[in-house]
């Protein structure tokens, strides 16, 4: 099964394409990891468009989608959501979304990414990588860790312990995508995960036009 796997949750926009044998091993044929900040709209389909070059591959290839459904920032969310789904339409594609916190690192861990506002998205695991607890947003201080910390090691001071940099990877979405690349009749719909209200709020009032 060819995939091609997206993430548009954090800063750094990921798009990849990886092949997933029967058994569930995943071999990443290319990767495209780009600095975005906001630019996720003008950035991921080049760097879709790149990912599968560099593996030889063109979207009529391709087996199914997988997409970071978040948390992450609302903008950048709807920008990998709606790409994935209009991909996987034209092509006639399954499309399966997760958490992306689910794609960062292995094993027991609490995963830590920057929520902005001073405040951080965690999620906790177990051995296993089963998620225990999460995915939730709060002040590095008020975050009791479970196992070591990975994501964002920008954090470790105010969390008061060492992160392991570790970001959202085409084989973290796949190993996280799994059990509903297995069936993707099981999937939900792609909706974004989002943990708390916008930035932008509409207008209370409104002053009246005039004309003369």
């Amino acid at each position: 099964m060819l995939v091609l796997a997206l993430d548009t949750a954090t800063p750094t926009l990921v798009a990849g394409v990886a092949r997933r044998s029967g058994g569930g091993g995943v071999e990443v044929l290319a990767e495209r990891a780009v600095p975005s900040g906001n630019r996720h709209a003008e950035l991921l389909v080049p760097a879709v468009r790149e990912a599968l070059a560099a593996a030889g591959l063109a979207l009529s290839d391709l087996d199914a989608v997988v997409t970071g459904l978040g948390p992450g920032p609302f903008t950048g969310l709807r920008v990998g959501v709606v790409t994935a789904a209009a991909l996987a339409d034209a092509r006639g594609l399954p499309v399966v979304g997760v958490c992306s916190l689910d794609a960062v690192g292995e094993g027991e861990r609490t995963v830590v990414t920057d929520a902005r506002r001073k405040e951080v998205y965690w999620a906790a695991y177990g051995a296993d990588g089963t998620r225990l607890d999460g995915p939730g947003v709060l002040r590095p201080e008020e975050l009791a860790a479970r196992g070591p910390l990975v994501g964002d090691e920008r954090f470790a001071e105010r969390l008061g312990a060492a992160v392991t940099p570790a970001e959202v990877s085409t084989a973290g979405l796949l190993r996280a995508a799994a059990p509903l690349l297995d069936d993707p009749s099981s999937a939900g719909p792609l909706v974004p995960l989002y943990l708390r209200r916008p930035d932008a709020v509409p207008p209370t009032s409104f002053k009246p036009v005039t004309t003369t």
